[in-house]
């Protein structure tokens, strides 16, 4: 055994600062047979669970500690009195870890300044119990002192931690002497210094010591990637000499290298060894501790049932026995604290059973089947035998007091769906019996874990859910939980790349050479995989440019380091406690709950109850529609009540007009439901599982069935009870469950267990089961053939299947908004496009969707509009005001409640004579006029709000301001005075100027400045079949040339700005920034062919570009852009197409299709050729058409048709 511990050792979660993960370092002291090893991250705690699993498995003691921050009070907050000192702080035992982790917790939430989270002396003394203190480096109290040349001081800090921590404390000695003489000394001079009066003072005073290494990396090779790592963290380039260093030698050093280091202290390591021996061995894990749900005094509870219930849940037989006899289990659970434990879930057993029976007969009538109430108690008792009563009430509870807040709660989600009970108690809306739904965790009773039951809420009410359940259950016991950012392969070569200087275009380069996904498997790292299968980077490893081999070397040490904390999307702890009892707990930027510092794999481990409160975008576009139906026809409609076989949303469906239907607007998802033509809720379910990786495949065979052009067969006649529905094909994992249990005689938790084994691939696992099922289903009778290939389909395709439960909730939650678009359509757009105003490339889309849905997308208007897209009772939609720059949602509100009060606004004189001009101020007012706010109450253009009619005046737009401002005074005070109504207000209106009105493009320019967007039109519309289908190269695609690649290009837009300069040796060039329908980019134009094209460079010109991106001349590491022609747009006309290839699948020229598509091609005749392509996508046959006297006129309307239907075609110049 070694004779030497680490008892000082940051790991990856001292953010920035280490740079060793915790499997290596266990691995080493595995290695150095060392019998423990400790933790001591800086201020956190955020790896201690990890760390404490990975050691327990390697069989190595786990010693949990944390390098603290002290001061002399936690709650200073004055930076010129700040003296923080380092402090080792390590868990001897249960008592001494729950004391750390309060202390730790405490260091967040009460001393966090500057981003350290810092303890005093006053709590540490009142927490000290159970905790072994050490003296830490350079930067600890005693070594400062004695640094300063104060050892009085010293010595007074060494009487208080032994006064405090007794033989619990101990002096720390280091020793970090460079072997590199370009590292600094100033570490080792100053631990020379201090070390003999370190151990001098500790001798005095009867404290033992100990040598340590700081360790902050696992190897000694790795000192340079930590070098990164500091100059990561503080922000400076590795070849700056001011930057921290460290002295290289803070790696996991071996037992022998640490003797030799300190053979003058011999008794130093032999110390450490004691420390580990000193340390108990105690269980981080714990069973589920369940917050307290009270039950209502008011519930009658049967005290007999009560008894049954604790002692059905009491394993010792004697104590079984005294429950028995008891007179009164109330009695007898008050004098046993462990029973009256069991007591409380049973009286919640009981408030639930009663709960779940009142939602039973709501849902299904006052008669319940016998199998129903079989079903009810099956899972009754399981949840009562799992013990865990109080997670559903819980749940049920937060969802109640959701639905009465007002909050949209989903109908379900993930497997939990297949609940009965959750159905009966309105945690979920979607009835199980009726679609054949389990909940697996309730097949394999023996399997004791949390239900999991997540919830989708609106966005916005998910917060309030949140408050909800703080106020209940009290802040200390609600948290987040903390997520951490590691480097992925292109991070780590970012981050080095910049420190190392590597130019920004080579950094961008080695990243491009990455795929997005990496495939690599458990024992390869993500680098070792890189290099192995993509030859184009791995050659990068062996550059001349040193620079590169550089880059890449360190970012593969560096890659998988925690770069930074985030906080978990949906996650929530609710606790039984104040949650710092049972974890550590930190303070986050991006919460406004304190945050637990286990990651959420970790944290049901420990015991903590975890919640997913997921806000679903879907929801709040329900709720949006929902409003915008009773805004515009007074019709109130309970979306959990429409009829689930509505023919114009199945049409929808059929058409594939689901842009903007929840899971179901992807092009290739349109194209099959063209060819499925659901006609019931079971296809959509079906079709909301199958798409996706492998089920995939299983697609066409599904259509095919479902049209009758392939048979339905089961292998089985008994089979069909659970194909049925999917015709015969298996779609869901339940399917697969089920059927072994019918054919096989599976046990509901034998068939949890295949569900499992084959989601995960378990080779062993399958290979047991496969004899189980074919000697089962033989028993039965069935033939062996039939059974492996049966068992070969699902061991190849239920890796893939999908929870029927999930698919069910979310193919419902599709319909009601396919619904909603199919019956409310402007409604439902309006409250899509509300919900997407932050991204534009969506609402552009949505717009366009609007458009071919024949809606009118209205620019805003002042008596017409909110401050959200709006439906108008016309069926148009109008852009809401809140969404232009400079206009608050509060100025909106004021205008739509004087709107409201006093009616529309009847001119632009009545709108200032009544508007509050505080709260809709005057630039607020500017840019509304930009956007058209005003145009239907003017009378005239909005551009001559803002003309003067000499220079000095004040415009239109001012003067109205002013007389508004004015007029709404004298109004005031006409009020206020003694006489009252008798006043009359009257003043001199300005009068509007006589001058020329803005044209087209400048006012869609102003437009599109305050609003982000084009209202009225785009100034593109013209030219929008030469944008989209001869340009062939998208403008934003120039910003990162490597995308674009070394080849030819078209490109197209509008001139939005142009400068015409001098270089330094008084040359001419010019640049010209070009806008498309993807967004803009700025070309430059040098020497000739800035002289050749010149005359096209001035804002407004419409040009299309021809040229190529190729190697710079003088640089061919760099691409450039080289433009060879530039031409006028209106000079090139649509006639420049001269042909069109039109791809067409067998299974998708429907006589419907053919028809239409017939119809469009003789209505747009022209001059271009015609290519139809007919393709059998089954046997890959195909035949070519080209109509000899058929020309056709490129329209954006006959494209959007094929796009619309999912065919495929490509234009030809």
């Amino acid at each position: 055994m070694s004779q030497f511990v680490h008892l000082h050792v940051h790991t990856q979660y001292s953010i920035l600062d280490g740079a060793a993960s915790i499997p290596s370092i266990i691995s080493r002291a595995k290695k150095y047979e060392m019998p423990a090893v400790a933790i001591t991250d800086h201020g956190n705690m955020y790896g201690a669970k990890e760390f404490y699993d990975a050691a327990t498995k390697a069989g190595v003691k786990p010693i949990l500690g944390c390098e603290a921050y002290i001061v002399a009070n936690r709650h200073n907050r004055n930076k010129d009195l700040e003296r923080r000192y380092h402090l080792i702080l390590l868990a001897k035992n249960a008592t001494g870890y729950h004391n750390l982790i309060k202390l730790i917790s405490i260091g967040f939430t009460e001393g966090s300044y500057y981003g350290k989270p810092r303890i005093d002396h006053t709590i540490l003394e009142e927490l000290h119990e159970g905790i072994i203190c050490c003296s830490a480096c350079i930067a600890g109290e005693v070594p400062k002192a004695l640094m300063a040349g104060n050892e009085a001081e010293a010595e007074r800090v060494i009487e208080w931690y032994k006064r405090v921590f007794g033989d619990d404390y101990y002096i720390e000695i280091q020793r970090h002497r460079p072997k590199d003489p370009t590292r600094p000394q100033d570490v080792i001079q100053h631990q020379d210094m201090v070390n003999p009066r370190l151990v001098e003072l500790a001798k005095r005073h009867g404290v033992k010591y100990i040598c340590t290494n700081d360790v902050h990396f696992t190897d000694a090779d790795d000192a340079m990637a930590h070098d990164h790592l500091i100059c990561l963290n503080t922000g400076k380039d590795l070849d700056d000499p001011t930057r921290m260093r460290y002295t290289g030698e803070e790696y996991f050093k071996s037992p022998e290298e640490m003797a030799e280091l300190f053979a003058d202290y011999p008794e130093a390591l032999a110390t450490t060894v004691e420390i580990a021996e000193k340390v108990e061995q105690f269980n981080l894990n714990c069973d589920p501790l369940m917050p307290n749900f009270e039950v209502p005094e008011s519930l009658a509870i049967d005290e007999e049932k009560l008894k049954r219930s604790v002692i059905k849940k009491t394993k010792n037989e004697e104590e079984r026995e005294a429950i028995e006899a008891s007179a009164s289990i109330y009695e007898y659970a008050a004098a046993h604290p462990e029973v009256n434990e069991r007591l409380t879930v049973a009286k919640q057993f009981q408030y639930l059973t009663h709960l779940v029976y009142e939602g039973a007969h709501m849902r299904y009538g006052k008669e319940l089947s016998e199998s129903l109430l079989t079903r009810l108690e099956y899972e009754l008792s399981t949840i009562e035998n799992m013990g865990f009563p109080g997670y559903f009430l819980i749940v049920w509870d937060y969802i109640r007091a959701a639905r009465e807040l007002g909050v949209s709660v989903g109908p379900g989600r993930g497997s939990a769906a297949g609940s009965v009970v959750a159905y009966c108690l309105k945690i979920t809306n979607i009835d199980p019996i009726k679609y054949d739904l389990l909940f697996e965790r309730f097949l394999n009773p023996d399997r004791i874990s949390l239900p999991d039951v997540d919830v989708d809420f609106d966005e916005d009410g998910r917060a309030d859910v949140l408050n909800y359940v703080i106020e209940k259950y009290g802040r200390k016991r609600v948290a987040q939980i903390v997520t951490f950012g590691t480097m992925a392969p292109k991070m780590a070569i970012k981050d080095v790349a910049r420190v190392q200087k590597l130019p920004l275009p080579e950094s961008d380069r080695l990243t491009k050479l990455i795929p997005d996904k990496i495939e690599n498997g458990k024992k390869q790292t993500p680098f070792e995989w890189l290099y192995e299968t993509q030859s184009e980077f791995a050659a990068e490893k062996n550059s001349a440019n040193p620079l590169i081999q550089n880059t890449l070397r360190y970012a593969e040490k560096l890659e998988g380091s925690v770069r930074q904390t985030g906080v978990h999307a949906c996650g929530v702890i609710i606790g039984k406690d104040d949650l710092e009892k049972f974890a550590p707990i930190a303070t986050a930027k991006d919460a406004d709950l304190n945050v637990v510092q286990f990651e959420g794999k970790f944290v049901e481990s420990v015991g903590l109850i975890k919640m997913d409160f997921l806000g679903l975008k879907t929801l709040s576009i329900i709720k949006d529609a929902l409003e915008n139906v009773k805004r515009t026809t007074g019709k109130v409609i309970d979306i959990d009540s429409i009829p689930l076989d509505d023919k114009k949303t199945y049409a929808l469906f059929s058409h594939g007009d689901t842009t903007g239907v929840f899971q179901f607007e992807s092009p290739g998802m349109k194209k099959h439901l063209r060819a499925l033509k659901p006609t019931r809720f079971e296809d959509l379910i079906a079709m909301n599982a199958l798409y996706r990786p492998g089920p995939m495949e299983k697609i066409p065979n599904f259509i095919a069935r479902k049209q009758g052009k392939e048979a339905i067969t089961y292998d089985f006649p008994e089979m069909e009870k659970y194909l049925y529905d999917t015709y015969g094909i298996t779609v869901y994992q339940e399917q697969v469950m089920l059927l072994s249990q019918q054919l096989a005689g599976f046990s509901g938790g034998e068939a949890d267990t295949l569900r499992k084994a084959m989601g995960k691939k378990q080779k062993e696992v399958l290979d047991k089961m496969k004899t189980r099922f074919m000697d089962g289903a033989k028993a039965k009778g069935h033939d062996e053939p039939t059974l492996e290939k049966i068992w070969g389909e699902w061991e190849a395709f239920a890796s893939y299947a999908f929870n029927k439960s999930h698919a069910t909730c979310y193919a419902y939650v599709a319909y009601q908004t396919a619904y909603l678009k199919a019956h409310y359509p402007a409604e439902f757009m309006a409250a899509l496009l509300s919900r997407n105003l932050t991204n534009m490339d969506k609402l552009t889309n949505f717009m366009d969707e609007a458009r071919k849905m024949k809606l009118r997308v209205l620019g805003p208007d002042v008596n017409k509009s909110i401050h959200i897209f709006s439906a108008d009772k016309e069926g148009n939609i109008r852009f809401g005001m809140a969404g232009i720059k400079g206009v608050g949602e509060g100025a909106v509100m004021e205008l739509v409640s004087e709107r409201e009060r006093g009616g529309d606004f009847k001119d632009i004189y009545d709108f200032v004579e009544r508007i509050n001009l505080s709260t809709v101020n005057k630039k607020a007012i500017e840019n509304m006029a930009l956007a058209g706010v005003f145009d239907s109450i003017l009378g005239f253009h909005r551009s001559k709000l803002f003309v003067t009619v000499k220079e000095g005046d004040a415009n239109f737009l001012d003067q109205l301001v002013r007389y508004g401002a004015k007029f709404q005074q004298d109004k005031n005070n006409a009020q206020q005075s003694l006489f009252g109504g008798m006043i009359d207000v009257s003043l001199q209106k300005p009068v509007m100027p006589p001058l020329q009105e803005w044209d087209k493009i400048y006012t869609l320019n102003q437009e599109k400045l305050v609003t982000g967007m084009y209202l009225s039109s785009h100034p593109l519309d013209e030219y929008s079949v030469i944008i989209r289908h001869v340009c062939n190269t998208p403008l934003t695609t120039f910003s990162n040339l490597a995308d674009v690649g070394q080849r030819d290009f078209i490109a197209g837009g509008m001139v939005t700005s142009e400068q015409h300069l001098t270089t330094s040796t008084g040359r001419p060039f010019g640049k010209f920034k070009l806008e498309d329908y993807s967004g803009e980019y700025e070309f430059a134009l040098f020497g000739k062919d800035y002289e050749q094209f010149r005359p096209f460079i001035y804002k407004g010109y419409f040009l299309m570009l021809k040229g190529s991106v190729r190697p710079r001349p003088y640089n061919p590491e760099e691409l450039e852009v080289k433009i060879n022609s530039i031409v006028q747009l209106h000079e090139v006309g649509e006639d420049v197409i001269k042909e069109i290839n039109i791809n067409i699948f067998v299974e998708d020229l429907t006589t419907e299709f053919r028809e239409e598509l017939t119809r469009r091609l003789k209505k747009s005749k022209g001059k271009s050729m015609l290519s139809l392509r007919v393709v059998d996508s089954r046997t890959g046959v195909m035949a070519t058409l080209q109509p000899r006297k058929m020309r056709v006129r490129i329209t954006q309307e006959l494209l959007d048709f094929l796009a619309d239907n999912g065919i495929n075609f490509r234009t030809q110049c």
